[in-house]
């Protein structure tokens, strides 16, 4: 299944997204996995949740291919809304989301990782956002919680990626491991946080985001509408189609 939970251990449900061959998904795969992280931090049996990627990627994104044979604008309208949602499934959560990443994280897999509580990567993981190469905007709210603010900006801006030991640097990713290690060190971390009284972690995952200083979901919003634009006025299908071209 392309989204998948399982609980390795009592009190952790890991979500699994496996859609080779790069993880990219389609708007109804992005609302399954909201589907998924929402249920399993629902369920009272779970402390905490392992987002987690099968394939040599984490996530690349939204499925360009999906939007690019759409001749309306259904299949954007229908990115947006399921970005917008697994998002904020991650940041809602009712308990903790460990995101642990391995090879590209790039487009909408820096969203999810962006909401995340806590992030582990392997030694090969790179983040970026190529949206400015794809004539899109969206996601720069997530980045922004993950290297400062100029150096968003130039990530962005050039659509250049980071790699997870500079985001350690920065101190938001948790820990770099060796690949063959990501699984079990997001596990570790898990098991730290399971052992403690879920009533406290789920109140103090609340008490988190009510005192964020950035508002998550209406910032990314503000962000789609721009890519909207883009597409309405003709500028984001050349850029779409030259990608799939191998052009860009």
């Amino acid at each position: 299944m392309p989204i998948s939970t399982h609980s390795p251990e009592p009190g952790i449900a890991v979500v699994t997204v496996d859609t080779p061959p790069v993880n990219a998904l389609t708007a109804r795969g992005w609302l399954e996995l909201a589907a998924a992280l929402t249920a399993a931090g629902r369920e009272p049996a779970t402390h905490v949740v392992v987002l987690r990627a099968e394939g040599r990627g984490f996530n690349a994104g939204v499925d360009i291919k999906e939007i690019q044979r759409d001749p309306g604008h259904s299949a954007l309208i229908g990115a947006n809304t399921g970005c917008a949602a697994a998002f904020s499934a991650v940041y809602d959560c009712e308990v903790p989301v460990i995101a642990a990443v391995q090879g590209f994280c790039l487009g909408g897999g820096v969203g999810l990782v962006g909401n995340a509580d806590v992030v582990v990567a392997s030694e090969d993981a790179r983040f970026g956002l190529p949206e400015v190469d794809r004539g899109a905007l969206g996601a720069a709210t997530h980045l922004a919680r993950l290297v400062p603010q100029h150096l968003m900006r130039a990530l962005y801006y050039t659509a250049t990626t980071i790699d997870a030991h500079q985001l350690h640097h920065h101190g938001s990713v948790y820990a770099v491991v060796p690949r063959a290690d990501l699984d079990e060190t997001a596990l570790g971390v898990a098991r730290l946080i399971a052992a403690k009284d879920t009533r406290v972690i789920r109140a103090a995952k609340q008490a988190i985001n009510g005192i964020d200083v950035q508002p998550v979901h209406r910032s990314y919003r503000f962000e789609q509408g721009f890519t909207f634009e883009l597409n309405l006025a003709g500028v984001s299908d050349g850029a779409r189609a030259a990608f799939l071209e191998g052009k860009t």
